[in-house]
């Protein structure tokens, strides 16, 4: 397997970005860390410099809506580390609402920053990787990509699936080269979209979730249900689950 030693990460500001980034610190790796507040990032950062003296964090404020701000962060962290071994496609929006309640921006909002601006950090990663001729792109989607849902996660599953399709495309598009691409669809980990964990259904606290996670990672599998248990098991029969019963997420 090889060392992915240079790591981006947006969304690194909180929830499973900053979760991801703590592992990576703790396993020597050299972070390149983007997120809108980054006065959270800056925090972080300095937090596992002192913690790590041996790797290197640098940090830049990042809007993933703003594409061609995406392209120039990303070429200015290859050139301040060297290189990028491995980008974590994370950033990510939670906050839909059900379809026709008179809150399209809500969707649309969602929908831009879960795929849009999801397939212009995948464009500038895989553009850095060809260059370099090698490199891991990892695509964090959700376990909702599987189905359709109802109500608040509608535009949400919708998104997902899409950046999902998006990510495996790629993937066979590059399959005979040294480029390697994993799409993770985790279950229900705490973060900042979910913060009372303890009232979602087979939730996994924030730690154990991040560990999760850079284990699925660190596999380079083509895709891997996060944590693998329960959720591998319940992507076999999700597909055959009826809608009245999908019904009641609403």
């Amino acid at each position: 397997m090889v060392l992915r030693k240079n790591i981006l990460i947006t969304g690194a500001s909180s929830g499973l970005g900053e979760g991801m980034a703590r592992q990576y610190a703790a396993r020597g790796r050299n972070l390149a860390l983007a997120a809108r507040r980054v006065d959270r990032l800056e925090a972080l950062a300095a937090e596992l410099k002192k913690a790590y003296p041996g790797i290197t964090v640098v940090t830049r404020k990042l809007d993933v809506n703003d594409h061609d701000q995406v392209f120039a962060v990303f070429e200015e962290f290859r050139d301040e580390l060297g290189s990028l071994d491995r980008v974590i496609v994370n950033a990510g929006l939670g906050k839909g609402q059900p379809i026709g309640s008179g809150r399209f921006d809500a969707n649309r909002q969602t929908l831009q920053t879960n795929f849009l601006a999801a397939a212009a950090q995948i464009e500038a990663a895989v553009g850095i990787f060809r260059k370099q001729k090698e490199g891991h792109l990892v695509v964090v989607s959700s376990f909702s990509a599987l189905r359709a849902f109802p109500g608040n996660l509608t535009a949400y599953a919708a998104s997902k699936a899409g950046v999902s399709a998006l990510a495996e495309g790629t993937r066979i598009e590059l399959m005979k080269t040294p480029i390697k691409v994993t799409t993770l669809l985790p279950g229900f980990i705490e973060s900042e979209m979910n913060e009372d964990i303890s009232k979602v259904p087979l939730g996994t606290r924030a730690e154990a979730g991040a560990q999760a996670l850079v284990k699925a990672i660190e596999s380079e599998a083509a895709k891997a249900y996060v944590p693998s248990w329960p959720w591998a098991v319940l992507a076999k029969v999700f597909p055959f689950v009826p809608a009245s019963v999908l019904k009641k997420f609403a």
